[in-house]
């Protein structure tokens, strides 16, 4: 679920739950976590990470001692993990250890999406990826003509399911540099949404799934059909960083989505 820390700060508050909020307020050389990265301690709960280990158990305990003290300010901490923690990073951070808040809720900023992706095909492989994308801060919307391929259990919110005909037609719908990914159960309408995607030509990432021979096949046709070489050499297929040779749909999904984060930290402006 995206935004699950901010969601989870939500409704302690709302609940009354005494807690602290601890923030990387600014991290310099190799440390565990980078500066804006949150973590919650109340007496009995933790939720979120710092970067866990010894820095993060001396962080909790921190923050649990200025909630039974009743605290009501910020606590700034320099830390030079090295002298301070005996850990091997050479980095140092500064960590803000603050009673949660209405105020402090309000300053929270949303968790940057790292990419927008249209999914076509809810079979066995879309709902693997489908699932791994649940747990990361992305916009998806999730594309098949067939309602029943759907599964019985409910997407989080940031992943939209639409069922439609024609399924190529969503194309245009996406934002300018939106990821997709093309798996459904048809090689006649992989190629079609392929197509409406090249045509477009403003796609951050596209990914086919199949083989080589299949993209062999593809980019003939799209030739034929006066698409620039520039922008087929733009599709990936096969999909998934290379090394994972499983060819189970969780195996292939981890391989997507890794492929995936590696498109979205090369994007411009990231």
């Amino acid at each position: 679920m995206r935004d699950a820390l901010k969601a989870t700060a939500r409704t302690w508050l709302a609940a009354g739950q005494p807690a602290m909020l601890v923030q990387v307020l600014e991290a310099r050389g190799s440390v565990p976590r980078e500066a804006g990265t949150r973590m919650l301690v109340a007496a009995q709960a933790v939720a979120g990470t710092i970067g866990g280990g010894h820095l993060e158990l001396q962080a909790i305990a921190r923050a649990r001692a200025l909630l039974a003290d009743r605290v009501q300010r910020a606590d700034d901490q320099v830390i030079a993990l090295g002298p301070t923690l005996g850990q091997c990073c050479g980095g140092a951070l500064t960590l803000r250890t603050a009673p949660l808040c209405a105020a402090a809720l309000a300053a929270w900023p949303d968790e940057p999406v790292l990419f927008t992706l249209q999914l076509y095909g809810a079979g066995h492989v879309g709902r693997a990826i489908a699932q791994q994308l649940a747990q990361l801060p992305c916009d998806v919307q999730w594309i098949d003509e067939r309602a029943a391929e759907f599964p019985a259990d409910p997407s989080p919110p940031h992943i939209q399911r639409l069922c439609v005909e024609p399924v190529e037609a969503e194309v245009r719908s996406a934002p300018a540099g939106a990821f997709y990914l093309v798996l459904t159960h048809s090689h006649d309408l992989d190629q079609q949404i392929t197509d409406a995607v090249l045509r477009r030509g403003d796609f951050g990432y596209l990914g086919l799934i199949g083989s080589a021979t299949k993209r062999a096949r593809f980019l003939a046709r799209f030739t034929q059909r006066g698409i620039d070489a520039a922008t087929l050499a733009r599709l990936t297929c096969p999909i998934g960083v290379s090394g994972i040779p499983g060819k189970q749909p969780e195996q292939i999904a981890v391989a997507v989505v890794a492929q995936l984060l590696q498109a979205a930290a090369a994007t411009p402006g990231r």
